[in-house]
């Protein structure tokens, strides 16, 4: 057996996560009560009262999805007697989730990652101005096939890219309105199936977000860093890396850069990975990793029966 650790990224929150494991283990309500301390402020009961529109609000979201796959790793590591570096030979996180792998591996604290995508999610929305830019997915064509769409839907500078390689046949387009909305009117005529307009509040992972990464190559600076415990598969390299100014370096290109996610996936199976295990909210990653390697277990873990079924097992 040769176990990956793999973390959710925007888009998997719901109103309720972290509920059922703070009410059951005092280690997860230690978590949860750590990261509104670092942030001053209430998260904990964002994540699991509500409302959906101010846990969806990218500041918050970013810290409450880190929040919640820490409490499951914290849990197994407390509560089950599973320390994540002694079973792992990877760890790797879609986009935010790169800081829970980044925290899970010992990079960072849990109260400056919660610092840190406070940061990140706060200045990855006041990058562009409200409505100027947005995210749409599309359906059925390849990272490659994509670049043709793209080139066409960019018109000076009100462009387009691909922010999230996540699967054959499934690439994240990012940039201007403008070019989004005529990426979602013709793409089929580029082989698309669909090109679908995703709920996000800016266009991430794209040169836009350059005044991002310069708040974050700052936000780095007040923190301290280790280098990883356990090699983390970084989004813009989709290969492993340790030492701690690497690690830092690739969270900053992130910002502005594609999410390898495919590659990173395709990495992984070279490696001989024979389990994935998704810690945290939803099922997105584990999901992607089953459609396209049916000879990898994967499996989501977030809730009490999940976690004890994994520990069984590992």
């Amino acid at each position: 057996m040769k176990y990956s650790f793999v973390f959710p990224g925007q888009g998997s929150q719901f109103v309720g996560m972290g509920k059922e494991l703070a009410e059951n283990f005092a280690s997860a309500r230690e978590v949860f009560q750590e990261v509104n301390d670092a942030l001053s402020q209430d998260l904990f009961k964002i994540m699991t009262e509500g409302p959906d529109t101010e846990l969806t609000m990218t500041v918050n979201t970013q810290p409450a999805l880190m929040a919640f796959s820490m409490a499951v790793v914290r849990v197994l590591e407390k509560d089950f007697g599973i320390c994540l570096k002694d079973k792992a030979s990877f760890v790797a996180g879609h986009s935010l989730g790169e800081y829970s792998a980044a925290c899970a591996a010992g990079v960072f604290s849990l109260s400056d990652t919660a610092q840190l995508l406070h940061s990140r999610g706060e200045a990855m929305q006041n990058a562009v101005p409200f409505g100027k830019g947005g995210m749409a997915a599309v359906l059925g064509l390849s990272y490659q096939d994509v670049s043709a769409l793209i080139e066409a839907c960019s018109n000076g500078s009100d462009i387009c890219v691909a922010a999230n390689d996540n699967s054959n046949g499934q690439v994240v387009l990012s940039g201007a309105m403008t070019a989004i909305d005529r990426a979602v009117e013709i793409a089929p005529e580029f082989g698309a199936k669909k090109c679908v307009k995703l709920a996000v509040s800016a266009p991430f992972h794209s040169p836009y977000m350059t005044p991002a990464a310069d708040v974050m190559a700052r936000a780095f600076m007040e923190v301290e860093a280790q280098d990883a415990q356990i090699p983390l598969v970084a989004n813009v390299l989709a290969e492993p890396i340790t030492d701690h100014k690497a690690i830092i370096k690739y969270l900053i290109d992130q910002v502005t850069g594609t999410v390898r996610w495919r590659e990173t996936m395709e990495f992984l199976h070279e490696q001989g990975i024979t389990d994935l295990v998704e810690l945290g909210a939803g099922r997105v990653l584990s999901g992607l990793a089953k459609r396209s390697y049916k000879d990898i277990n994967s499996i989501s873990v977030g809730s009490i029966e999940e976690i004890e079924e994994l520990a069984k097992n590992l």
